[in-house]
């Protein structure tokens, strides 16, 4: 029975972030929630925040939503929860024009629960921003001469290939 509810928990923090309402965010998650991911830039605190980030999802990707991928690992107050977030990129935003370009974007979600498990108490989102930022546009693909070119840039230099 607790398995069917955290299960339950997890897909509702996925089914958040694709429903345009902030309230939803204050169904999932505890009132001072902590939240994480490579775009954050400072962590997000509590529901309205967190809701205020995915805004910004919702403003550069109107029909975003989020997809389970797998298996989930639970144990405990903790579950990893493997998705992918798909959309098109129809919103400018901080500058970044809209490229109309299709994204699918792998991540998994780490959670700590409340104590009786039943909302969300932090959360991590680990995505490769690198691959967001190539299938945007915004960067070169890896293995191209472009993004060899960025590394010499950035004073990597290149590298022997032997």
């Amino acid at each position: 029975m607790a398995e069917a509810r955290v299960e339950d928990l997890v897909d509702r923090w996925q089914v958040a972030w694709g429903s345009r309402d902030r309230r939803t965010f204050r169904d999932v998650c505890t009132v001072d929630v902590h939240y994480e991911d490579p775009l954050c830039g400072e962590p997000r605190e509590g529901p309205e925040e967190l809701a205020d980030h995915a805004a910004r999802l919702w403003a550069m990707f109107p029909d975003a939503r989020v997809e389970r991928t797998g298996e989930r690992l639970a144990g405990g107050a903790f579950v990893a929860a493997p998705c992918k977030v798909l959309g098109t990129h129809r919103g400018a935003i901080e500058g970044l024009p809209a490229s109309g370009r299709f994204v699918v974007l792998h991540l998994v979600c780490y959670l700590e629960l409340d104590g009786r498990r039943e909302r969300v108490l932090r959360a991590r989102s680990f995505f490769d921003a690198y691959e967001a930022a190539v299938q945007l546009g915004v960067l070169p693909a890896r293995g191209t001469l472009g993004e060899r070119a960025l590394l010499v840039l950035r004073g990597f230099g290149l590298r022997s290939r032997t």
